[in-house]
């Protein structure tokens, strides 16, 4: 089976933070988030397409054409013109084989592959996995009915059901199709849940299944804090130091993680904390938090932060959201 990755989004949500950088790349507990939906893939999937947008070069930079073996192609889309015009437009690389499509940014807990396995002994039209949230108009949203799916609907003001679609989904060639047959949305976009609604409402079997371990969208800054917390409370150790890293009269509070060449002094450091290579704290106390390749936090208290590359933080308690190489100095 191919995999469908969709990494093509522009991150509007996550700016300043996406102005230089893909938000499929950010990182998440010191990868980027690209990888894990990656890894998933690979337990099920021989090869993946990825659909990519404007930071096309970058995210082929870090995925090269082959992710631990398992071969990697690229297809430009050229405007964010929906999920289901990302599908229409990898037909040519699917072929008509069912296909696995994960969105890009979206984390999961938990191995996909006995959800592919359910697939293909049952054989749907499409397949559609769930989460129950307490905030389900953020999210495309699924009615079922004697566990068959009767209806879904795209970030509704008063939704069906609390059943999310997770954006993960398994499809048959017939999805081709209906994504030919819908039109796009008051947003602009081709919806995949009008496709999958046009199968339903064709007479087509859609079925569902519910993820059982945590999944986390990444749309939002609070979100990509949330989705390393829950990544570093998985880490064995709870407080990881890369070899090439140092650290002197420092508390580190699990879980943590440090990256390489970081540098560390006179501070303390966590809990749920991700540094990326090269940052310095000094005399600083830093919690719940993401810092970015080569930044410096120095004399400040800080939680509850997304630190961008090369950035500089210095003086007085914050909770901050920052982008690239950008200096604060707080009062």
């Amino acid at each position: 089976m191919k995999a469908l990755i969709l990494a093509g989004g522009t991150g509007s949500r996550l700016r300043p933070l996406t102005h230089t950088r893909s938000k499929q790349l950010l990182p998440v507990a010191g990868r980027p988030i690209l990888s894990y939906a990656l890894d998933a893939v690979r337990e099920a999937c021989t090869e993946a397409v990825i659909v990519v947008g404007d930071t096309e070069d970058e995210i082929r930079a870090a995925c090269g054409d082959r992710w631990k073996g398992m071969p990697l192609h690229y297809i430009r889309q050229d405007a964010p013109l929906g999920l289901a015009h990302a599908v229409q437009i990898s037909a040519g690389a699917l072929g008509n084989a069912p296909f696995l499509m994960y969105l890009g940014d979206n984390l999961l807990n938990g191995s996909i592959r006995p959800h592919v396995d359910q697939f293909e002994t049952s054989r749907p039209a499409a397949m559609v996995l769930l989460a129950q949230v307490p905030d389900p108009q953020r999210f495309g949203v699924v009615e079922l009915r004697n566990g068959r799916v009767v209806r879904l609907v795209e970030k509704p003001a008063v939704p069906p059901s609390d059943l999310a679609l997770v954006g993960i989904y398994l499809f048959s060639a017939a999805i081709f199709e209906a994504t030919h047959a819908i039109r796009p949305s008051a947003r602009g976009e081709l919806e995949i849940t009008d496709a999958i609604q046009h199968l339903v409402d064709s007479g087509e079997r859609v079925e569902s299944a519910r993820v059982t371990g945590w999944w986390k969208d990444t749309g939002k800054p609070e979100d990509l804090l949330e989705a390393n917390r829950l990544v570093l409370s998985d880490q064995d150790p709870p407080v990881f130091v890369d070899p090439t890293a140092e650290v002197s009269d420092c508390i580190l509070v699990p879980p943590v993680r440090v990256g390489p060449g970081c540098r560390l002094r006179a501070s303390t450091v966590g809990p749920d904390v991700a540094l990326s290579a090269g940052v310095r704290v000094e005399q600083a106390v830093l919690s719940d938090a993401i810092v970015m390749e080569d930044s410096t936090i120095r004399g400040v208290t800080l939680t509850g932060c997304l630190i961008g590359r090369e950035a500089v933080v210095e003086q007085g308690p914050a909770s901050l959201i920052i982008g690239d190489r950008c200096k604060v100095t707080l009062p």
